[in-house]
């Protein structure tokens, strides 16, 4: 038969704990424990340090309030750096108004510096219009509440940190 049928008669014919049989049987069945010890040892490693991971993330929530109206979709944008913020999302998410407020919640985040961005798109075209002089048409609003003086606030200003609790910010949405 196989190896392994012959292991498993062996361990049986001579016992796992007889130490009179033959020598070149014992250091072989040494040798088999061994590597199924450092197998488990490897497979109890990998699940304890994927559970770490899954323990070190946490979570968002957006409650974004003062919206006046129905229509189109609020927008939120997750940011990670200055280069990528109001150009580039790692996240986004896109709700449906149905009433003054929404709540959005981003799950599974690396602790971390996050800003947001959050625009009412009522003609759900997917940008934030504005009038000839620059100033939004839409509601609008960023992470801490944060305005700049003429145009949107650094992403400095707009971020927050995220470490190992779970987070919730209040958002009230702008509308000029």
């Amino acid at each position: 038969g196989s190896i392994l049928s012959q292991l498993i008669r062996d361990k049986w014919q001579f016992g796992i704990f007889n130490l009179g049989h033959r020598e070149k049987e014992h250091k072989f069945d040494k040798t088999i424990d061994m590597k199924i010890r450092l197998c488990f040892a490897l497979m109890t490693i990998l699940w304890m340090q994927t559970n770490f991971v899954r323990a070190q993330t946490t979570s968002l929530e957006v409650k974004v309030t003062n919206i006046k109206s129905q229509k189109g979709f609020i927008r939120v944008g997750l940011f990670t750096n200055e280069k990528d913020f109001l150009k580039n999302a790692s996240m986004g998410k896109v709700v449906k108004p149905e009433g003054s407020e929404i709540t959005v919640v981003f799950e599974n985040l690396m602790p971390g510096d996050y800003a947001l961005s959050v625009v009412h798109d009522e003609n759900e075209n997917g940008e934030l219009d504005t009038n000839a002089l620059g100033i939004p048409k839409e509601g609008f609003a960023f992470g801490n509440n944060e305005m700049g003086a003429f145009g949107p606030p650094s992403f400095e200003k707009a971020k927050m940190k995220i470490e190992t609790k779970d987070v919730t910010c209040l958002i009230k949405l702008k509308y000029m």
